[in-house]
């Protein structure tokens, strides 16, 4: 990993946790698997923390430029799986 996850200096330290924690998500799913419940549940309290759809944007963009991994489409793939399935990008 060659790559640092983008957060903003004003979270506080349980919102940094908690974005960190979605952005590890997406990049579990690509390279093994995550539960489909757990990834949502983690997108969730990603979009609590950034609300804006224009700032999510710009994170997930900076995170996928880093990373090569696309929040868009984990969360769009994993709205797509039944409850309880594992979700593999």
């Amino acid at each position: 990993m060659n790559y640092s996850y983008p957060i903003d200096e004003t979270w506080t330290k349980q919102e940094i946790i908690d974005v960190v924690n979605f952005f590890s998500m997406v990049e579990k799913a690509y390279e093994t698997n995550v539960n489909r419940d757990d990834l949502l549940l983690a997108y969730t309290r990603f979009k609590q923390i950034v609300p804006s759809k224009s700032e999510e944007k710009q994170l997930c963009g900076k995170f996928e430029k880093g990373s090569g991994y696309s929040c868009y489409r984990t969360v769009k793939k994993a709205r797509e799986k039944n409850q309880g399935e594992k979700l593999s990008m």
